[in-house]
């Protein structure tokens, strides 16, 4: 079994920010039932428990490892590229990128439980109804597609130090978005793009991936029209990924990981 030259410094959570680790060596391991060598990461902790925990390193090759491999923060795998056929397997796996932009390589996720909103769960406070009613806001839907992104990529957030979105990202959903499977909600207030999100449309499910919002409400308004959108186009799940207070807020809530993925395969075959 061939063992290699450590290879990276450290690696950092986006967000989580729950601890670093480093990178010891990198093995290649036979996995029972694989008809290809899985690459395999030895990743130990620099705090906390110090047991070896295992992350499969990904190559030019489009695959991942089953998602029940993850640790148990929903860490799965490094590597890969950002390549469409990449991004929309890993979306049809319930796989999604998220990493800190100084680090080379991207880091792949599938937490347990996950974070989703059913569509007509939707909560709307009386104060949102009152601004929905008042249009203060204008509503678009993938009218400045780039746009979106951009402002998710520089616009700060409370309580975190940085964005994971780099130029790679920005570019890679960008082409999905002309392909026709990335989409943005906009809110608009006199000609100004103000606030909005995007994220993956794949059959009847709706992947969120970042908002942003210049104005207070925008970014849920234009969360809260987009989810009234594509509920009328029959979406059934909108996947939200990750726990938010502001999410939380609007309806959203925790699933199994197996209950999602059950969900992903009836719906995406």
């Amino acid at each position: 079994m061939p063992t290699f030259q450590k290879v990276a410094k450290s690696v950092k959570y986006p967000f989580f920010f729950t601890q670093f680790v480093e990178i010891r060596n990198i093995t290649l391991s036979l996995g029972e039932g694989w008809g290809e060598a899985n690459h395999l990461l030895h990743l130990i902790p620099i705090t906390g428990n110090f047991a070896a925990m295992p992350l499969y390193l990904l190559d030019d090759d489009i695959w991942f490892p089953p998602v029940h491999l993850s640790m148990p923060d929903g860490l799965l795998a490094i590597g890969g590229d950002l390549s469409v056929d990449r991004l929309l397997l890993a979306y049809r796996s319930g796989i999604f990128p998220w990493y800190n932009p100084d680090d080379e390589a991207p880091l792949w996720w599938s937490p347990d439980p996950r974070f989703v909103l059913y569509p007509h769960e939707l909560k709307v406070s009386k104060s949102m109804r009152q601004i929905i009613k008042k249009q203060h806001f204008e509503y678009r839907s993938n009218t400045a597609f780039e746009a979106v992104t951009r402002n998710c990529q520089s616009v700060p957030r409370d309580g975190q130090p940085g964005t994971w979105i780099s130029d790679d990202i920005v570019a890679a959903y960008t082409q999905l978005h002309r392909m026709g499977y990335a989409h943005s909600a906009e809110a608009w207030r006199n000609g100004t793009l103000v606030g909005g999100l995007y994220g993956i449309k794949l059959g009847n499910l709706f992947f969120g991936e970042s908002m942003f919002s210049l104005e207070s409400n925008a970014s849920k308004f234009a969360f809260i029209s987009m989810v009234t959108q594509l509920r009328e186009q029959g979406i059934q799940l909108i996947d939200c990924q990750v726990h938010t207070p502001h999410l939380e807020s609007l309806g959203a809530r925790m699933i199994p990981r197996e209950t999602f993925i059950d969900i992903l395969e009836n719906e995406l075959g």
